[in-house]
């Protein structure tokens, strides 16, 4: 429907009300900040680049497993890994984050991680579940009591759409791939900066 009577609702999605939703405007801009704050500071060395890029990939492929059975807001996900974290997206960008900060070799990088997903992330996350639970109100709530939030259960949850399979469809339509694509920037930047400029 169009036409004036649309317009209060428009400015009403316009203006975000919650901090939840202020914060979920200002997360991606968010993470380019953290990201050029990163870039200028870190100091990788060869043992530090190969643990952290190997946990960072660790976390990517969470997230692309992730992306892969994802249908937004058309279902449900509690298939794959789903099946043992209500937030595995989330997840896999903080264990990709962590590799990043193994390897960029500062501490205060895990401080301002830590600062980071705890005033974005966590209400995100929480205002999430609350979409999801209006979105599906029969299946979310069990759902929701039998999986974590974030920290996985070790066994898969058994329950209505949990034999979801991966779908490379899904995974494209999803554009995760870009993750990846960010993924090799930032350790060719972090390789160059190792041999160019030279470590501690």
């Amino acid at each position: 429907m169009t036409g004036p009577a649309s317009a209060p609702r428009d400015k009403q999605r316009g203006t975000p009300k919650s901090y939840a939703e202020r914060v979920a405007r200002f997360r991606v801009r968010g993470g380019f900040l953290l990201a050029a704050v990163y870039l200028i500071g870190a100091q990788p060395t060869p043992a530090r680049l190969l643990a952290g890029a190997a946990v960072a990939l660790a976390g990517l492929v969470l997230r692309a497993w992730s992306a892969g059975v994802l249908a937004k807001n058309s279902s449900l996900a509690t298939g794959g890994p789903y099946a043992h974290t209500r937030n595995p997206l989330y997840l896999g960008s903080a264990i990709a984050a962590l590799g990043f900060a193994i390897a960029g070799g500062r501490w205060w990088f895990f401080l301002l991680l830590g600062i980071f997903f705890a005033a974005v992330y966590r209400p995100v996350i929480r205002n999430e579940q609350a979409h999801l639970a209006r979105l599906f109100p029969n299946e979310f709530p069990a759902y929701a009591e039998a999986v974590p939030a974030l920290w996985p259960r070790l066994r898969a949850w058994r329950g209505p759409g949990s034999s979801a399979r991966f779908s490379s469809q899904q995974y494209w339509r999803n554009r995760e791939y870009r993750a990846f694509l960010a993924y090799g920037i930032i350790v060719l930047f972090l390789l160059a900066r190792m041999f160019l400029i030279g470590t501690d």
